[in-house]
């Protein structure tokens, strides 16, 4: 039996997609539509909408798949059209307010702790307004660091950082609520 390498099968797919072969994408989207669709999730709070802005986006994955060079991750580049149709669904939708506060505190947050269930952290996350929650993953999820976003987003590097820094001491004050509910002192 041959073994094929799991980058010469996914480059062999890549190509059959790009030559539109249906069966090609359809193993493309089923492969990455579950962690694209939790990333959509991560900036649209309501499901049935971060699902539309997921299929929007993987209409522009196979369109613009001959522009795939295959120097970096495949699942990387898929990613990246993800946030950014995201950030554009949520510019359309006027949801996105950056205050123009140049004050920030790089202060340390300390990690989530384990006890909290991925809901109960999806729920703190999408509590926070939705400047803040944008610039929160893409720094702290999606690892962009602040001149990048203040490009991506349209605002200068000082509101980033102050949104992360917001959206940070809200997250820190929210997960101390939590604990003290879950220990019963509040």
């Amino acid at each position: 039996m041959k073994i094929i390498h799991l980058h010469q099968e996914e480059t062999k797919i890549i190509k059959l997609a790009v030559e539109n072969n249906r069966q090609a994408q359809q193993q493309i989207y089923s492969r990455f539509s579950p962690k694209m669709l939790s990333v959509c999730r991560q900036y649209i709070k309501d499901i049935h909408m971060a699902e539309d802005v997921m299929i929007t986006a993987f209409m522009k994955v196979f369109t613009n798949l001959k522009n795939f060079e295959h120097k970096g991750s495949f699942e990387g580049w898929i990613r990246r059209i993800m946030v950014n149709e995201c950030i554009s669904y949520l510019r359309v939708q006027k949801k996105v307010k950056f205050a123009e506060d140049e004050f920030f505190v790089e202060e340390s947050f300390n990690e989530i702790d384990s006890q909290f269930t991925v809901e109960q952290i999806q729920y703190l996350i999408d509590a926070l307004p939705d400047g803040y929650k944008m610039v929160f993953n893409l720094y702290a999820i999606e690892g962009y660091k602040h001149n990048e976003i203040a490009k991506m987003l349209g605002i200068n590097e000082g509101t980033s950082k102050s949104q992360l820094s917001h959206a940070r001491k809200m997250l820190q004050t929210q997960i101390t609520i939590l604990k003290k509910q879950d220990n019963g002192t509040e």
